[in-house]
This record gives structure tokens, C-alpha cells and sequence, in this order.
């Protein structure tokens, strides 16, 4: 189990929007450079087609930053901390029109049966990002369902390579953005957006319904966002 912090930037009045080159740069770089960053995931917008979502355009830019603990991730998110220059007034003009969002959660890796990454030259594994932003009505029974069982049926996705569930933590930290109280997240990631598609219509997209219907009783609905997904390796860390 790690740390993982995420940050999401999300213009829904201008959904065509897009990351700058030079911003992205400038994230990456900010990303790379943060003290006690294990791993530092940058999400862009990706389309594929799922029989039984569609929630809009995906974010323009999220991040998911690991830290092996709290306090690196404190450190990190301190008044003066490294990760404040994400927030700096001007430091990402392609997206002025966003809006911000953060969490910080406890992250559960998953096996899958080859995480061995093969994604075509030229192109970004693709991640499913989803998140459930309502409510148990017995979350700690919610949780154990959910870790008990949908994984198993994750890792059942024609060439899925990562599985992973985030659950809730207290936490410090003093970026100026509104937080955000998901009950849950989860990812499930594929060596491209056309693996991902491939993988959301097979059979096993069913099973991931018939399972969803066993759920313990919760209110709100589960959102999912296809992302092309750049890794950043941490300076002096290698890729």
C-alpha cells in the first residue's frame, strides 16, 4: 500500500480545451522535481467507447502522485511546500478556465495475470480512471465487497496490466483547491486506448455489471474518464 495524491483539472464550459505543450512540460518538470515522490502518473484525455458509460470529456490534465507516507505527502503539499508552484498564479495558462480539485488516498495495488506493459510505439498506456462520489450506507461493508470481489473479475480484462483502489485518508495540506470526498476511486490500465475499448467490450464488461448489482446499498453513480497516461520517474529514480 502507498499514498496517492490526485489532482484534477476540469473545464466543463470549455470541454475542447487542452493542455499546452509548454504546460505540460512545466507539470512534468514540477511532478519529477517534488521531494519524496515515489511515482508520478500525468493524465491527458483519451476516447474509447464503452457499451454502458459516457460521462463526458475527460478531465484536461490529472494527476496521481505516490508517496510512501503521510508526511512526504504533507511535506509536499505543505504552505511552502514543493507543490505549491502547481498553483502558481500564471503556471498553467492553457487551462485558466479549470477547475481544481484534490484528494489524498490510501492506494491498493491488485495482481493482473501479465503486467508486463506492451503499448505500441508512438502512443501512452491508457488508464480507466472512476470514481464513486456518493455514499455507503455501510461503507465498511462497501469497501470489503468491493475489494473481495471486483478485482478479481478486473483481472479477467483481455490484457489488463494494472489494477488499483484508492480508499479514503485524513490528511493535511494547503493548496488553494477545493477537496473533493470520493468514497472510492479505482483505475484499471491497458497498453493503449484501443486495448482499453477492446477490453470494455468483452464479455467480461458483463461480469463487471453483474457484480456491480451486488453491491451493498450506496447513493450516486460511479464516473469513469479514459486517460493517456505518461509515467514520470522521480529525479534520480529511474523510469
Amino acid at each position: 500500500m502507498t499514498i496517492a495524491y490526485f489532482a484534477s483539472f476540469h473545464d466543463r464550459t470549455n470541454p475542447a480545451a487542452r493542455l499546452s505543450p509548454a504546460d505540460k512540460t512545466r507539470v512534468i518538470d514540477i511532478v519529477r522535481t517534488t521531494p519524496g515522490l515515489t511515482r508520478g502518473l500525468v493524465f491527458t484525455p483519451e476516447t474509447t467507447r464503452d457499451p454502458y458509460a459516457n460521462d463526458g470529456r475527460s478531465p484536461q490534465l490529472a494527476l496521481e502522485l505516490y508517496f510512501a507516507d503521510i508526511p512526504e505527502l504533507e511535506s509536499a503539499l505543505a504552505p511552502e511546500g514543493h507543490l505549491q508552484a502547481l498553483a502558481a498564479t500564471g503556471t498553467l495558462p492553457s487551462l485558466a478556465g479549470a477547475q481544481t480539485t484534490q484528494q489524498a488516498m490510501l492506494a491498493r495495488v491488485f495482481p493482473v495475470p501479465e503486467p508486463a506493459f506492451g503499448t505500441p510505439p508512438g502512443e501512452l498506456p491508457c488508464t480507466y480512471l472512476v470514481h464513486y462520489a456518493g455514499q455507503a450506507e455501510d461503507l465498511n461493508q462497501w469497501h470489503w465487497y468491493y475489494i473481495q470481489h471486483h478485482p478479481r473479475v478486473m483481472a479477467r480484462f483481455p490484457g489488463i496490466r494494472e489494477i488499483e483502489i484508492c480508499t479514503r485518508i485524513d490528511w493535511c495540506g494547503f493548496l488553494p483547491w477545493p477537496r473533493v470526498d470520493y468514497m472510492q476511486r479505482n483505475k484499471v490500465v491497458f497498453d493503449s486506448a484501443a486495448a482499453l475499448t477492446a477490453a470494455l467490450n468483452s464479455p467480461v464488461r458483463e461480469e463487471m455489471r453483474a457484480d456491480y448489482r451486488k453491491f451493498p446499498p450506496f447513493t450516486g453513480n460511479n464516473v469513469h474518464f479514459p486517460m493517456a497516461t505518461l509515467s514520470v520517474a522521480p529525479t534520480g529514480v529511474s523510469a
